[in-house]
């Protein structure tokens, strides 16, 4: 008998290379020290970051350029091979075109260029960068996004300014200290009873998603929750569902805008009928793991058919955990 499927591959917003230990970030005269020989992660106002036309790497700016000590809004993302990383609030400058790429559904769309650079989403590009250039762009990506909405102190409504060079920030009325948060998700690939592994997996679309696009279901997690009961609460929700065997595969941090998805495994009786809830799940289906087999090996941008006729299926995007998850349970061995 084969045992049950495990993740063949780390999620790719999972890689990451930098020492972020607490003690780096609070220690200002070594942070200061090596500011002139740090390097820089730019983001502008939509999340996009620079990289290298045809490379797996960010296009990095030289911190002496921003002056010579660590501007008010420079957040501190780790150091690797003895340099510093921060990242800072930016856009493209000088005469810019555009180049088309895949973007965060996969379909083509257009991202500025400028320079020999283009300017990328995480969603949509983090796939293609090296371990150390999608763990900087992803803690960027975070702590930005909680940035943004913690500019004001949940306790008496004061301005907030930032401490700890981007990784706390403190109420300027009574000094209460608040740091990022990460909202826990579960996301759950469900495959059918037969076999170790099961020859279905369920399946389900979103009414805003494009047209075509599947993913294993999720969801978050509720205050007083375990993980385990979020799985079994979320698939009967969504999809009227009754899972068992839960079982934990891995996780990926998704700062869209600041959550962590925690993934999952688990089984449901294929016989029975799916009721998908209204206004959250257009449509749920079992797909056989031969019909998955060939959505992967799909390298276009259209749909891949599917046994029932009246349907056709096109994967999650490359840097998500549910295309990790789905993956592995396709080159699963029965």
């Amino acid at each position: 008998m084969s045992v049950p499927f495990t993740l063949d591959a780390l999620p790719t917003l999972s890689r990451s290379t930098v020492d972020r230990q607490e003690g780096l970030r609070t220690n200002p005269a070594r942070l200061l020290s090596r500011w002139a020989d740090a390097r820089v992660v730019l983001l502008d106002d939509t999340g996009r970051t620079p990289v290298v036309e045809g490379s797996s790497v960010l296009a990095f700016r030289k911190a002496v350029d921003f002056g010579a000590s660590p501007p008010e809004d420079a957040v501190f993302l780790g150091e690797w091979e003895d340099t510093d990383y921060w990242s800072l609030p930016g856009g493209p400058s000088g005469e810019t075109d555009t180049v088309k790429m895949a973007g965060s559904w996969g379909f083509v769309e257009e991202v500025p260029r400028v320079d020999g650079e283009i300017w990328v989403e995480l969603r949509g590009y983090g796939d293609r960068l090296d371990d150390t250039s999608a763990g900087l762009f992803t803690t960027a990506q975070a702590l930005r996004n909680w940035r943004r909405q913690a500019k004001f102190c949940t306790r008496c409504g004061h301005p907030t300014e930032l401490i700890q060079f981007g990784w706390a920030s403190k109420c300027t009325n009574d000094g209460r200290e608040e740091y990022p948060r990460t909202d826990p998700a579960v996301i759950c690939l469900v495959h059918s009873l037969e076999g170790t592994n099961g020859s279905h997996v369920l399946l389900a679309r979103q009414p805003i998603w494009p047209a075509g696009r599947y993913s294993v279901l999720a969801g978050f997690v509720e205050a007083g929750e375990s993980l385990e009961a979020c799985v079994l609460r979320e698939i009967r929700e969504e999809v009227g569902a009754l899972v068992s065997d839960v079982r934990y595969l891995g996780s990926q941090p998704w700062p869209f805008p600041r959550s962590i998805m925690l993934g999952f495994t688990a089984r449901a009786d294929r016989t029975l009928p799916l009721v998908p809830a209204d206004g959250e799940i257009e449509e749920a289906l079992w797909v056989s793991r031969a019909e998955v087999r060939a959505a992967f090996e799909n390298s276009s941008q259209t749909p891949t058919p599917i046994a029932d006729g009246a349907s056709e299926i096109l994967l999650p995007g490359n840097s998500s955990i549910a295309r990790v998850m789905l993956k592995a349970w396709a080159d699963a061995e029965e």
